[in-house]
């Protein structure tokens, strides 16, 4: 539901987040969580309470590398001003990307059109400690090209029920995913420690865009690759898992450190 235009302005704020030690987007009673840690700073320039809508509720130990939010405030800060002094705030796993000024109405949830999240995998004997937080440690050999034709199937509308959680309250499960596929990844976030300039072979990346996501949706689709690219199912299982709507047909929920969200898409 839209809240009516009041007097001030409407700011639409990109964050970057590490999201190892916050307990997820979404406030919560106990723990740091960004939208918290956001509404927190900006109450400052305020002078009382402001409410900040994130496009995507990530879980806790999930990562942003451009999560996009927006806020309604009656201050005057001009948005570079805004921007140091919120990072000047925020903790240092938490960055504040880009200020910009939105539109009336703008809500930076309601109004996205897609959103990318990326999937992280380290198919390798070990997992580096400095990046052990930001990916998921599958040392068992992964059949890629498996992967990679299972998660074509998933491009298109479909109804993902069973890929999401048990439990969900989403009011319908249908979905429209525009890109899903895996490929090798050169290391993540610009790591200056890995030696390698031609990209890693043992760093799987899988990248879907759509127009919204169900609750540990990606993370269920990448435990059911995994499967298929162990060899347990056939690529073309992922249909028959599609058409069943049952969530014990599809594979585990792989762990949260190895998703990121990418990039929110506007009009």
């Amino acid at each position: 539901m839209r809240v009516e235009h009041q007097a001030g302005r409407t700011l639409k704020l990109t964050v970057s987040y590490d999201g190892t030690r916050l307990v997820g987007w979404q406030r919560q009673a106990e723990g740091d969580s960004v939208q918290a840690l956001l509404e927190h700073a900006l109450a400052r320039f305020e002078g009382a309470p402001v409410v900040v809508h994130g496009a995507g509720r990530t879980d806790a130990g999930v990562h942003a590398l451009g999560q996009v939010a927006s806020a309604h405030v009656t201050f005057d800060h001009d948005t570079d001003t805004l921007m140091r002094a919120l990072n000047a705030q925020l903790p240092s796993d938490v960055r504040v990307l880009r200020v910009e000024e939105a539109g009336p109405g703008f809500h930076a949830r309601f109004d996205a059109r897609s959103k990318t999240y990326r999937y992280l995998i380290r198919n390798a004997p070990f997992v580096s400690p400095f990046e052990r937080a930001f990916v998921w440690h599958v040392p068992q050999p992964l059949d890629h090209a498996a992967m990679q034709s299972a998660a074509g199937l998933l491009e298109g509308t479909h109804d993902f029920a069973a890929f999401q959680s048990l439990g969900s309250d989403t009011a319908g499960s249908v979905r429209t995913i525009s890109a899903s596929g895996i490929r090798r990844h050169v290391p993540p976030l610009g790591n200056p420690l890995h030696p390698s300039r031609d990209g890693d072979a043992d760093l799987l990346a899988y990248e879907v865009s759509g127009d919204g996501f169900l609750r540990h949706m990606v993370r269920t689709i990448v435990g059911t690759l995994v499967e298929v690219g162990r060899g347990w199912r056939e690529p073309a299982s992922i249909a028959a898992i599609l058409r069943t709507r049952r969530r014990d047909h599809a594979g585990p929920t792989a762990p949260p450190q190895g998703l990121f969200l990418v990039c929110v898409d506007y009009d």
